[in-house]
Formats: C-alpha cells, sequence, structure tokens
C-alpha cells in the first residue's frame, strides 16, 4: 500500500533524486521515526515502512494494547512533538470527548496516567498530520518480512524479504523486543484435553512475568469477570512499585558516583533514603538517577553489567517502570485478598494440566496446574533472527557486550567492529544493551529526532555534493 503526501506529484527526474528510506517496523519506534523524519528532514524522500502486522500499530508501548489499559508514564514526559513538552496534554485538551470524561483535570491533564488506547490514538493522528503537510514525499507499507540486510558496492543496501529485493539509501531498524505468545502454545494433540479442562474446572490461570503488562493482564481478566485463582510466577519476585501521587521532580546528589557496582549501589540506596528523609519520596531520586543512567552504564565494567543484569535489574525495573498510585493501590488488595498470589520460579514446558516450575530454592521442576498460562514477558532482541543474522555475519553490525541486542550510539547510529555503518540506525529497545533506558517513551522519542537530524544533515550534504 502506498501513501503519498496530500496533492503530492511526481516526475520521473525528481523520482531519481530523492532518497529512499527503509524503517523495519512499525510499533511505536517506527511510527516515532517516521514522524521525526517528516519533521526534520528539508528534502524530500521515499519512505517504506516494513512490517509482517497489517496494522501500523503494535509494538512494545502499544501491543495488546485495549483501551483500559494505562501507560505507567504521565502524560507530561509523553509528547511526540521536539521541543513541545504540551503536545499531548494540548491534544487531549482539544479532545472533547475525554475532557468531558476527565473533568476534574481541567484545564490541564499534565499530571494523570491515560489509558494506551488514547495514546495510541494520538501518536497515530500526529502521524496523519505529518505526513499530510508533506506533499513531496512518499510513504509505502509493506506487509511482507524483511529476513535479510546487507550493503552493496554502490553503497546502498539491499533489503532480503520473502517476495524479492528492495534497495535503500539508508536503513532504520525499530523492530523492538517483538513479543512473545499471550498464550504459551501446546501440542495440537493436546488441545482437546486444554480445551476441555477450561470447559469443566476453569479456576486457576498462571501469569508468567513481572512487569506493567503481567498487572494489565490481570486486571483484564477481573474486569471481564475471572473470579478464579490466579497464581504470578516471576523469576525473581518483584512487581512494579509506585508512582507517586503529584509527580516526583528529579532530585540526585549533585556528587559524582564512586566507582565499583557495590559502591554505587549503596550510594543510589543513601540518595533514596535522604529524599525520603525530606519528604520527597525515593521517586525523586530514582527520576534524578535516570538522567545519569546512561554515563553510570558506560562506566560500568563488562563484568559489572553482567552482575548488575543477574542480580539487581529486576529491582531496578520495578522502581523504574511504575505503576499510576490508584493502580498499584487495587494490586496490593488483590494480594492482600489472596486471590492473587505472587511465586518466585522459572517457568519451564507447557503440560495440557498446567506448567513445569522450578521454584526458587528447589533443583527439580515440578507441575502447577493451571486451566490457563498467559505469557506475560517481554522479549529481548533475538540475535538469532534471520535480519539479526545477516547484519552481524556481514559486519554491518555487533552485538554489545552483553549479547542483550545490538550496540548502538545514542543516535542511534549501528556499531560494527569498524565504527559507525553509515546510514544504518536501531532505534528503541534493539539498543537496550548499549544505552539502558532506550525502552522508554520520552528517551525514544529523542533518539528519533537525533538520528534525524543526523540524516537530514547527511543527505543535504550529499545532495548538495552531488
Amino acid at each position: 500500500m502506498t501513501v503519498r503526501g496530500l496533492f503530492a506529484r511526481r516526475s520521473a527526474m525528481a523520482a531519481l533524486s530523492k532518497p529512499e528510506i527503509a524503517i523495519v517496523g512499525r510499533g511505536f519506534s517506527g511510527i516515532m521515526m517516521a514522524i521525526a523524519l517528516m519533521k526534520s528532514m528539508r528534502v524530500s524522500f521515499h519512505l517504506t515502512m516494513y512490517d509482517p502486522h497489517p496494522s501500523i500499530s503494535g509494538g512494545q508501548v502499544f501491543s495488546a494494547a485495549q483501551r483500559c489499559e494505562i501507560l505507567n508514564s504521565r502524560v507530561r514526559d509523553l509528547s511526540v512533538a521536539a521541543g513541545q513538552p504540551d503536545d499531548f496534554n494540548d491534544w487531549l485538551c482539544a479532545n472533547d470527548e475525554f475532557r468531558t470524561a476527565v473533568p476534574a483535570a481541567i484545564p490541564g491533564f499534565r499530571q494523570i496516567f491515560v489509558p494506551k488506547g488514547i495514546f495510541s490514538d494520538y501518536v497515530h493522528q500526529r502521524f496523519s498530520e505529518a505526513l499530510a503537510r508533506r506533499s513531496d514525499i512518499t510513504v509505502r507499507f509493506s506487509h511482507e518480512p524483511v529476513t535479510g540486510l546487507r550493503k552493496l558496492a554502490s553503497g546502498r543496501f539491499s533489503l532480503v524479504r520473502h517476495g524479492g529485493n528492495d534497495e535503500s539509501d539508508i536503513v532504520i531498524l525499530a523492530t523492538g523486543f517483538g513479543m512473545r505468545p499471550r498464550d504459551l502454545e501446546v501440542s495440537e494433540e493436546e488441545r482437546p484435553l486444554v480445551r476441555t479442562r477450561r470447559l469443566v474446572d476453569p479456576r486457576h490461570a498462571v501469569l508468567l512475568g513481572s512487569g506493567i503488562r503481567v498487572v494489565d493482564q490481570l486486571f483484564q481478566m477481573r474486569d471481564n469477570g475471572y473470579a478464579g485463582k490466579v497464581t504470578l510466577i516471576s523469576r525473581h519476585g518483584f512487581l512494579p512499585q509506585a508512582h507517586t501521587q503529584r509527580a516526583a521532580s528529579p532530585s540526585f546528589p549533585v556528587d559524582p558516583l564512586p566507582q565499583g557496582l557495590g559502591r554505587i549501589v549503596r550510594f543510589v540506596r543513601q540518595a533514596c533514603a535522604e529524599a525520603e528523609a525530606n519528604g520527597q519520596g525515593w521517586q525523586s531520586a530514582m527520576n534524578g538517577l535516570r538522567r545519569r543512567a546512561r554515563s553510570l552504564w558506560q562506566s560500568l565494567s563488562a563484568q559489572e553489567k553482567r552482575q548488575f543484569n543477574r542480580h539487581l535489574r529486576a529491582i531496578y525495573d520495578s522502581h523504574r517502570n511504575r505503576l499510576p498510585a490508584a493502580v498499584h493501590a487495587r494490586l496490593q488488595q488483590e494480594l492482600g485478598e489472596g486471590r492473587t498470589v505472587l511465586r518466585r520460579g522459572r517457568a519451564g514446558r507447557r503440560l495440557p494440566e498446567g506448567i513445569l516450575v522450578r521454584w526458587a530454592g528447589q533443583d527439580t521442576e515440578e507441575l502447577l496446574r493451571a486451566d490457563q498460562v498467559i505469557e506475560c514477558r517481554c522479549s529481548a532482541p533475538d540475535l538469532g533472527t534471520p535480519l539479526l543474522r545477516s547484519l552481524i555475519a556481514g559486519g554491518l553490525a555487533q552485538p554489545d557486550e552483553l549479547e542483550l541486542g545490538i550496540a548502538v550510539a545514542p543516535t542511534g547510529e549501528v556499531l560494527s567492529s569498524s565504527g559507525h555503518t553509515p546510514n544504518l540506525f536501531a532505534i528503541g529497545p534493539l539498543g537496550l544493551g548499549s544505552l539502558p533506558d532506550i525502552d522508554l517513551v520520552p528517551e525514544i522519542v529523542t533518539q528519533t529526532y537525533a538520528a534525524s537530524r543526523l540524516i537530514a544533515t547527511g543527505k543535504r550534504m550529499t545532495l548538495k555534493a552531488g
């Protein structure tokens, strides 16, 4: 499907002079990258967006979003317009239906949390508006998955897809985490038994995960009338902490951080304790720490980074990705009533009767009987996918030092063993091993505009030189 800017006209000569840009992925990172390009590029260009899903929504932010699911960031942090932090708030204020439904927040909505569906509407409206203003560009959507990428002698890229090959001057990878199926699969011969068990005894559900998604899934089930027992299985046993009622202003000591992971952890704990003592809340200290997260991460050795991922990542994420206070209170009530229990363990193979689990402190697996097992974990970027394998094998990219994804610069430039790969970018969670906060909306927005400015400057230079 091809969409042109309003009243776009293409001549053969103009078509030849326009750079071709490919974005692989149409989740939030991909859509946000397209918005940033349309706002930053002054020259005309052709844009192709690849994703096997027919919809242009999805991804980590919008994944399986229902209208009731609440984002864990306040409105004030979700603008997609560079230099306009109130853009999302202004959009909400202009939305008569939303303003009528949430009158208590008038005259502004900066401090509130909104459903994912509302944010999705906002992002896609801004995408449509950006496209409508660019009568000189063409956007094409391809539903064929990209399975390989190689650099041609001309300097352009060849994108390998099931239906053939496409060429592009610039490629932006925005494939994010990738999602596991929401229900763990069982074999075809076991399916009738699973269906029968659900009809006869639908009283126990198992949710795998410990982040925002598992809380969303739990409350969706309750709101849809599910009254049975729910077991949350988490490897480390942590659930998201609570936001403050009002936005917590960043507050963190300006002193240089000590050297060594152990000393840094003690320093952060002390900063949180001091924030609590001053009446600001530990959330203020964590918000301040986020501003130093990248430089702190880069100061750690590879061994310290591995230690952090093994022992501290789950704690950090539970304090970084927080729940609105009202949602957190509901979660605590749910756990307090005993209808939902949280248990530490590693989930194994799915069986018709339930799922095999190795509980914390045990050496062997045991069967946890359940009528439904729902996957709520985010999967990390898979370096074994054909696309990423082709990048690494071709010397265009390299894994980050922990192999959490591929190595990238803050601006999204993909790094290889010989330096950055010209005109190849990776936006969002693919770079999580290099940039520990790049899975958050504000950081993705900042990165897309930085990458777009780089692309715009480089392309202008190329066109002038030509």
